[in-house]
């Protein structure tokens, strides 16, 4: 990320998402697959960082600390949502880094790019090692892009009419309550019209699990591959 275009972008992270869609696109190694993606600058994970914690303290809790030996499990861990490095994170005064550490007391610092891994419960950083470290060595917020997939659009078209079908059918329980007794009964649509807005929101946003597909060579690859992974460790016999 060049700093003439992260001062042109002005560290905005939905004017950068364009930017980032075509690099995913692009990109031999992207996620990307069949379907509907979204690539959103929302991250629950601003949500849960209390007033009296610093930014730096916060964003450090939130990384898997360790690599390559790293921890997650789906128990402990469970819905913590942590962020997973795909590579050692750089030290405060890594070059990088501090080229970034500048741009993030501008406020110009470029988002760091996030993947939502249902299977691991947890964010991946596909692009931003160094910008997150930046972030973190200046107790700031570090701007987010957030990938994660949607709902199919032939399930969207389905569940959307399903959707509509039931506040229509809302509509007309409260019409029949209206001609039995009265004016006084509501019409119903200060209640079912939020509530179809809501539904369509999440339709249209709400994260969906994760794809996976067969490891070639099978269950033998997999296990030759746990052995070179795993092979030095003194794991717990089960």
């Amino acid at each position: 990320m060049r700093a003439d275009a992260s001062r042109a972008l002005a560290g905005s992270p939905e004017r950068w998402a364009h930017r980032f869609a075509q690099y995913l696109i692009d990109s031999p190694g992207s996620p990307l697959h069949e379907g509907r993606w979204l690539l959103s600058c929302e991250s629950p994970l601003r949500r849960w960082r209390h007033a009296d914690v610093s930014h730096a303290e916060y964003w450090s809790s939130m990384l898997v600390d360790g690599h390559p030996n790293g921890y997650i499990d789906w128990f402990l861990h469970a819905h913590s949502w942590e962020v997973l490095p795909l590579r050692p994170m750089p030290d405060a005064d890594d070059s990088r880094v501090k080229a970034y550490r500048k741009q993030a007391r501008e406020g110009t610092l470029p988002p760091v790019l996030l993947w939502w891994v249902s299977g691991l419960d947890c964010h991946l950083i596909l692009d931003g090692h160094a910008r997150f470290a930046a972030a973190v060595a200046e107790s700031v917020e570090p701007p987010l892009l957030q990938l994660h997939r949607t709902v199919p659009r032939d399930d969207l078209a389905t569940r959307t009419e399903e959707a509509v079908g039931f506040y229509e059918d809302e509509l007309a329980r409260f019409a029949e309550l209206r001609a039995i007794h009265g004016p006084a009964v509501p019409d119903g649509a200060a209640t079912t019209g939020p509530q179809l807005v809501r539904l369509l929101h999440d339709l249209n946003t709400a994260e969906q699990p994760t794809w996976a597909w067969p490891l070639p060579g099978g269950e033998k690859q997999w296990r030759r591959i746990a052995r070179e992974v795993a092979g030095s460790q003194n794991w717990p016999c089960t």
